[in-house]
């Protein structure tokens, strides 16, 4: 069951408190009650999220997000404003350091951004205001003190959940990634994903299916032409997607409400979203901007600037929500002996994507949709 980790995580910053209770409950109970804007009485916000592209209830990335950064103000009184770039999907460079400027000249201290395609904008930011402190997150270091880098191990969440997929007894396997295979966290998601569905498979020594596609992920959105692709596959057998990309699950949802079909979601507990959806391959994206932020207040970011925080399961940072998950063969004990084991260093998973291939796993028969 052995995988090995191709990239060293150098200095990295791991936290010492839990981010997700993976197993237990949903991560941020009560949030959806705390208002999405707010009227500040002099109109400053000090606390500002700029959103990456897609929705910002998207039910994924940006919501999860999002929601950590509400918690943190209510919690602590504090004000808070959230910018979506212009134009949307099509969002450029100049739009995302346009919304950063926004929120920094309606007083925001410390700005909250989502998604590796932040990072030329987030760059320029941080140089034309470097009092103001910006978390980055998915991201990594960018030369700058002021802002604080953090990513998760997104392959250890998605072997998980590949892994419980196959011992659930699902053979037919779909996984549709979000980014065009450009995005790192999508990536890193779905070459987890088919590790933890060739262990199980090695383990019972039988072989499953697996279509993996990047096609109409581009823009994280929920489309016609992927609903499409995604029905087709189910017609054809497939039994279970993984829907890694923001609002593309809403395409997955539909196509296996059509046709009798489960959904793996990702990134927070989606399954209030749909009753096709299995389980969900969680990241601790609330819990890291609540830290962050407990961190900038408390006068300790510069511990996180231009410092790599990458979390994983060893930080409670990535799992499975047994609490709502809808599997009968695959047990809790079962899931969190495999949990224990990633914690452990016992069962590591390889996150250099580069290196996947049709013929790469001997009990996976893969089938790359391009």
């Amino acid at each position: 069951m052995k995988r090995f980790l191709a990239l060293a995580l150098t200095a990295v910053m791991l936290l010492s408190v839990c981010l997700v209770g993976c197993g237990n409950k949903p991560a941020q109970g009560g949030v959806d009650e705390i208002a999405d804007s707010m009227t500040s009485a002099d109109g400053k916000y000090e606390i500002a999220f700029v959103t990456d592209v897609g929705s910002l209830k998207d039910q994924s990335f940006n919501q999860g997000t999002w929601e950590g950064v509400k918690q943190y103000a209510h919690d602590h009184d504090k004000s808070y404003k959230y910018y979506q770039p212009a134009n949307g999907d099509k969002a450029t460079d100049d739009d995302r350091f346009n919304a950063m400027k926004a929120a920094v000249e309606a007083g925001a201290k410390i700005v909250v951004c989502a998604g590796f395609l932040q990072e030329t904008a987030l760059r320029k930011a941080a140089e034309t205001y470097p009092d103001v402190k910006y978390v980055f997150i998915d991201g990594y270091p960018i030369g700058l003190a002021n802002v604080a880098p953090i990513s998760f191990q997104e392959e250890q969440s998605g072997y998980l959940a590949g892994y419980a997929a196959v011992k659930e007894g699902y053979t037919k396997l779909g996984f549709s990634g979000g980014g065009g295979g450009e995005n790192p966290a999508c990536c890193r998601f779905g070459y987890g994903f088919v590790q933890g569905a060739q262990d199980a498979a090695a383990a019972d020594s039988k072989t499953v299916e697996m279509n993996y596609s990047w096609l109409f992920g581009n823009t994280f959105s929920a489309s016609a032409d992927l609903q499409t692709m995604l029905n087709g596959w189910y017609t054809n057998g497939t039994e279970v997607i993984f829907a890694c990309g923001g609002s593309m699950c809403q395409s997955a949802f539909a196509a296996a409400a059509a046709n009798d079909g489960k959904v793996i979601g990702v990134d927070v507990d989606q399954s209030s979203q749909s009753e096709t959806v299995v389980t969900s391959a969680m990241k601790g994206l609330s819990e890291a901007v609540i830290y962050a932020l407990d961190k900038f207040y408390a006068g300790g970011f510069d511990a996180l600037g231009d410092v790599p925080t990458v979390l994983g399961a060893t930080n409670d940072a990535i799992g499975l929500p047994t609490a709502t998950w809808s599997f009968k063969n695959f047990k809790v004990e079962d899931y969190n002996a495999l949990l224990a084991s990633l914690k452990e260093g016992k069962v590591t998973v390889d996150n250099d994507y580069t290196k996947l291939a049709e013929d790469a796993f001997a009990n996976v028969k893969l089938s790359i949709v391009k």
